[in-house]
């Protein structure tokens, strides 16, 4: 039976724990409870939904108006009874409108009023309708609507002749229709005539997907509401009224205008955003669901079309994102496969869910990040289809110089500037060239530039200090904020160099990513890729856009632990040692982590490492040392010799077809003898083994335990201070007894890069476990070694 919390109303007991109704979410225990409680997402909840609570007790709900009784009309008449804070009139019918008094016995004043009339109408008054507050989750594409439509384009994909005509066949069944370009440029024709008389001479710009030829069906209605005109207005109508006196000049005549609220030259982009949102929610017919994002990288205010049944968005000082549409526009006209390649790839990456995020944010590629990422391909093809943003300025002329916000975004206007590729690969063979591309691409080394077309060395980006080489000259200096967010995948936007558009990816899915293009590499060097079936079987793009199917559980015997390389997070420092390492940077990262590891261990839980393994990788060990300059003139060798290789043969990806080359039989791996690090043929890294003896249980328990030592101490997550949990771990051991059998396992340091991100893989293996005990001190590690790594590089391993 269910009971009600005494403390909460909101959470509710169950049989498996707790439930907080207001959140729709199940808690497991009390601890849990209370830090959903104090959560950002509750309280949130809670506060709009008093809110709303107290704007229904101080409302009235008016019906038997018509739409040339305004806003103004409504709050002059009911004053009469008490002072009306606001007046919400039904902007689609104008038909009815809700009345909001400062006090509730205004509300007793209107209904005790027998008749209500206004300009001859007669007015219906009743208390308004109190609804309980529910939480209405965000919608997201259900995987079933995209089983249905790939179910009903099949058929017809299996009758097309050619992988070519089923690419092209995408294109013009997701395409946007002259019918629906015609009805959104109908919204903003209309937004235009609202805001026009708020913002005089501002203008609606589409941008996005609706323009730039790639748009599908039900896409973002993008648009960019330019206030510079509007300021020019704002400052003539200020020097006429100076010059005048009392009043305002012909020219600025506009007592009810919203400018006489708020200089534009003084109010930030958040109280103007604001203002767009109460113009969209009371003065534009079919706007519902209006709300303002402010914690986006460009605060954007969002809406719902009800008739069109679309999602969109309006954004402030967002010219960059309209000249990013221009050249997309260009680069569709120069190149006639560039659409077919998009649509499809697009499609594709929807259906194997590594792109699309459902709310808007989430760890997947967008579709922006997408598009250049193909078009960075298309760079590298031998020879290119597309020439690099650096060689598309050099083509523009003087009347076509474009700067930005200091970025230079100059390109030619026309298609017909640019010359034609001389790369005369069909459509299909370019798909088939993509996936082999980025299945084998060093995301972890590079970040990918399309303005010089090829990837720039990540280490230069590690360091603060380095030289602009990444910058042409006359690019603006902007400090810290010329510098992108580092992440797994790393692509610089086109033109504002500072911006990586895949900062959002998060490791897991660049690695999906990259494990997708690599079945579909496989795939598309078979014949059902390239032939028609005569049998009627599913053969070109059926098998390739396939769903996505059951993703295959992980050995539950192979206990792994991960620590990614998260760029971002290191601390300075060791971000010039990296910078200065250059191509050797991964070596010297793995060495810096499992010495972190090792202090964890030895240092922060107190167990006993094997004599002789114990220091083996110790930042201060020169056995370790001398081991890392042996290992790191080994990988520099293999380097070159890949190097060499890669430049004898095409950038772009082998043709459909052909077989992959064989290896060269070559390895540089140092012998395992002497316990020296070997390196593995595809880019894995090992070292011995650490033999781990652990006399107390210090996973049971740390959390009571910290709990009471930060009594008088600034509350701090777990892992987080070293010093913190030494003495968590020392408490535990004084008050515990020992374990009578000892658990004793191997830890196995290894590191996985080559085209992957790096990671370094802790493989746990028991070795005596008389108490069976060991999976739950593997549950606590996996958890407990990553953040305590994290935070020993923020410090430097050499602290232990």
């Amino acid at each position: 039976m269910m009971t009600t919390l005494s403390s909460d109303s909101d959470i509710q007991t169950t049989s498996r724990g707790f439930r907080c109704k207001l959140c729709d979410v199940n808690l497991p225990n009390l601890p849990s409870v209370d830090q959903h409680v104090k959560g950002r997402k509750h309280q949130t909840l809670s506060t709009v939904r008093s809110t709303r609570k107290s704007h229904e007790e101080h409302s009235v709900f008016v019906s038997g108006i018509k739409p040339e009784i305004s806003q103004t009309d409504l709050t002059e008449y009911f004053q009469q009874f008490g002072a009306v804070t606001d007046v919400i009139v039904d902007k689609d019918k104008g038909v009815y409108a809700i009345v909001q008094f400062s006090e509730t016995e205004s509300i007793q004043a209107a209904l005790s009023c027998v008749e209500h009339w206004l300009k001859g109408l007669k007015l219906r008054v009743k208390p308004r309708e109190k609804k309980e507050f529910k939480l209405i989750p965000k919608k997201k594409d259900a995987p079933q609507n995209l089983q249905q439509i790939f179910d009903r384009l099949k058929p017809e994909l299996c009758q097309l002749p050619s992988v070519d005509s089923q690419m092209k066949f995408i294109v013009e069944r997701f395409q946007l229709g002259e019918n629906e370009k015609k009805a959104r440029s109908l919204v903003v024709q209309l937004l235009q005539e609202v805001f026009v008389e708020f913002f005089p001479d501002c203008q609606i710009l589409l941008f996005g997907s609706s323009v730039n030829t790639f748009g599908i069906h039900s896409c973002d209605l993008d648009l960019f509401l330019d206030l510079e005109n509007t300021k020019t207005f704002q400052a003539r109508a200020k020097t006429s009224t100076e010059q005048v006196g009392e009043g305002m000049s012909d020219e600025g005549q506009s007592e009810d205008s919203i400018l006489s609220d708020i200089d534009l030259s003084t109010a930030s982009s958040a109280e103007v955003l604001e203002l767009v949102a109460t113009i969209l929610k009371r003065c534009v017919p079919s706007v519902h669901k209006v709300h303002m994002v402010s914690a986006a990288r460009l605060p954007v205010v969002k809406y719902h079309h009800r008739e069109l049944n679309l999602e969109g968005d309006i954004t402030l000082n967002n010219r960059l994102g309209v000249r990013n549409t221009h050249f997309l526009q260009l680069l569709s006209g120069v190149e006639g496969r560039l659409r077919p390649l998009v649509f499809t790839i697009r499609y594709w990456a929807k259906q194997k869910q590594l792109a699309g995020n459902p709310s808007g944010t989430g760890p997947l590629l967008n579709s922006y990040a997408l598009t250049l990422l193909i078009i960075f391909f298309l760079q590298n093809c031998e020879p290119p289809v597309l020439p690099t943003v650096n060689q598309l300025k050099d083509m523009a002329c003087e009347e076509e110089e474009c700067v930005i916000e200091g970025w230079n975004c100059t390109f030619p206007s026309q298609p017909i500037a640019v010359q034609p590729s001389k790369n005369t690969q069909d459509i299909c063979s370019l798909l088939a060239g993509f996936f082999s591309f980025y299945a084998q691409f060093d995301f972890a080394s590079s970040v990918i530039s399309l303005r010089e077309g090829h990837s720039l060395p990540i280490t230069n980006f590690l360091s603060q200090d380095k030289d602009d080489e990444t910058m042409e000259e006359g690019e603006p200096s902007k400090s810290d904020s010329h510098h992108p967010k580092l992440g797994p995948l790393n692509l610089l936007d086109p033109f504002e160099l500072s911006h990586n558009v895949a900062g959002n990816v998060n490791e897991r899915s660049l690695r999906n990513f990259q494990k997708e293009c690599l079945e579909a590499e496989k795939y598309c060097r078979s014949l059902r890729y390239q032939r028609k079936s005569i049998k009627g079987k599913s053969w070109g793009l059926v098998r390739l856009l396939a769903p996505l199917g059951d993703v295959q559980q992980a050995n539950p015997e192979q206990l792994v632990i991960s620590i990614p390389f998260k760029s971002a997070s290191l601390p300075e420092v060791l971000c010039k040692e990296l910078h200065l390492a250059g191509d050797g940077f991964r070596l010297l990262w793995f060495q810096k982590v499992c010495s972190a590891v090792e202090v964890v261990l030895k240092t922060v839980l107190k167990c006993l490492l094997d004599a002789s393994t114990a220091g083996v990788l110790g930042e201060n060990s020169a056995v370790g040392v001398e081991e890392m300059e042996t290992t790191t003139s080994s990988l520099n060798d293999s380097t070159q010799s890949v190097e060499s290789q890669s430049e004898s043969s095409p950038q772009c990806a082998a043709a459909v077809g052909a077989k992959r080359p064989l290896s060269s039989g070559s390895d540089s791996s140092v012998s395992p003898h002497g316990k020296k690090p070997r390196l593995a043929r595809r880019g894995k890294l090992k070292f011995p083994p650490w033999i781990v003896v652990q006399k107390h249980m210090v996973w049971v328990g740390r959390r009571k335990v910290r709990r009471e030592l930060m009594k008088d101490a600034d509350c701090r997550p777990e892992g987080s201070c070293m010093e913190l949990e030494s003495q968590v771990t020392a408490s535990i051991t004084e008050k515990e007894p020992e374990l009578k059998e000892p658990l004793k396992f191997k830890v196995c340091p290894q590191m996985v890069s080559g085209t992957e991100n790096p990671r370094v893989l802790l493989k746990l293996e028991p070795i005596s476990d008389e108490a069976g005990i060991f999976h739950d001190c593997f549950h606590f590690l996996e958890a407990f070694v990553p953040k305590m790594v994290e935070t020993l590089l923020e410090k430097g391993t050499g602290s232990a």
